[in-house]
C-alpha cells in the first residue's frame, strides 16, 4: 500500500491558533482545493475538546473529502515543576482522546519531550519524558491510536527549544520507550536539519519505528554554507540561514529518503509542512512528493 499525503496549514498557524482569525472550518474549506488525501490538524486549532465539537470538525473534514491522519501536540513533560508536568500527563491524555474521536484506529497523535528548560539535566529531562509517554502507551493502545515522538525543534508558543531535539538525546529517549505497537517516530527530515544532524543518518537509524513523517524542504540564505549552519545549535530560534521552499528544490535528499522508507515498506502518512509562500507552493510540494511516491512505491498491477 502506497504511503498517503495529508496537509498541514504551516503559514496560518498564528492565523488559527493565535490570533483566530481563520478557524478550523476556514482550513479545511481552503484545503478543497489541494487534492490531498487527509488534513493533519494541530491541537491549537481547535477551540473546544467537547465531543460534539470534535464530531463537527470531523464531520467537515470527511464531507471536504479528507481523514485526519495525525493530531500535532506538543506536551511538555521536561518542565521543572512536578504540579505542571502532571498537567500536562493530563492534557496529553485528552489529547489522544481527541485524536481518536477525529481520525479513528491507528490515527497519529504526536508527543514531544518537553522543553529545554534551564537547570534541567539531560538525564532528569530523560527520565522525565520517558516515565510520562510510557504512562500514555496504554493509553493510546485502548483507544486504538498510534503515539509518534517527532525530532522535534521548537513549538511555536514555547519559550525553549526541544528538550530531545539533537539526534544523540532522541535516540536516548526512544531506546527508553520500548513499545512498538503504539508508539513509534513522527520523522521530520527538516529538524534534523536545523538541529545540525543529518537527517538521512536518522532516518537510517529509526526507519522500522516510523509511524509517520512531516515533509518540507529548507535552502540556505545566499551566501551561506552547511559548515556556517552547524556553527549554529539551533536553539535561538530557527536559523536566519535556513529559509523555507518548495519541496524537492532545498536542502533534504527525497530519493534517499523515500529509498529508506521504501526498503522498509511505509505505509504510513506524510504531512506536508508547507506554504510559508503562499498555498501555490504547498501545491506545488504536493505534486513533486506524488511523483516521488510513483517512482517508489509503484502500485501494483492488478491480475485480470
Amino acid at each position: 500500500m502506497r504511503p498517503k499525503l495529508a496537509a498541514f496549514p504551516k503559514c496560518y498557524i498564528d492565523e488559527l491558533a493565535l490570533d483566530r482569525t481563520m478557524s478550523v472550518f476556514d482550513w479545511i474549506e481552503m484545503a478543497r482545493s489541494l487534492g490531498a488525501d487527509g488534513l493533519e490538524l494541530y491541537e491549537g486549532f481547535l477551540i473546544s475538546f467537547q465531543e460534539e465539537y470534535l464530531l463537527d470538525v470531523k464531520k467537515a473534514i470527511t464531507e471536504a473529502g479528507f481523514v485526519m491522519p495525525m493530531l500535532c501536540c506538543s506536551p511538555d513533560f521536561t518542565h521543572p515543576h512536578p504540579d505542571a508536568r502532571f498537567k500536562e500527563l493530563e492534557r496529553q491524555v485528552r489529547m489522544i482522546e481527541t485524536a481518536a474521536i477525529l481520525g479513528g484506529k491507528g490515527v497519529v497523535c504526536r508527543v514531544l519531550s518537553g522543553q529545554r528548560h534551564p537547570g534541567v539535566s539531560r538525564e532528569q529531562g530523560l527520565e522525565w519524558a520517558a516515565e510520562a509517554i510510557n504512562q500514555l502507551v496504554p493509553v493510546a493502545r485502548d483507544l486504538g491510536v498510534v503515539l509518534g515522538i517527532e525530532n522535534h525543534y521548537k513549538d511555536g508558543f514555547w519559550d525553549y527549544p526541544e528538550f530531545a531535539q539533537k539526534q544523540d538525546v532522541f535516540l536516548d529517549l526512544l531506546s527508553m520507550i520500548p513499545d512498538r505497537r503504539n508508539f513509534g517516530v513522527q520523522y521530520d527530515p527538516s529538524n534534523a536539519i536545523v538541529a545540525g544532524d543529518d537527517p538521512i543518518a536518522l532516518l537510517e537509524i529509526v526507519a522500522d519505528r516510523v509511524v509517520s513523517m512531516h515533509a518540507s524542504d529548507r535552502y540556505l540564505a545566499e551566501g551561506a554554507t552547511l559548515d556556517d549552519l552547524r556553527q549554529s545549535d539551533g536553539t535561538m530560534g530557527y536559523s536566519p540561514l535556513l529559509r523555507h521552499g518548495v519541496i524537492g528544490k532545498g536542502l533534504n535528499d527525497y530519493d534517499k529518503i523515500f529509498s529508506i522508507l521504501a526498503k522498509h515498506k511505509y505505509q504510513g502518512w506524510i504531512s506536508i509542512e508547507d506554504g510559508m509562500n503562499g498555498m501555490e507552493e504547498m501545491a506545488e510540494s504536493l505534486n513533486f512528493l506524488r511523483r516521488k511516491l510513483a517512482d517508489y512505491f509503484p502500485e501494483k498491477k492488478k491480475k485480470k
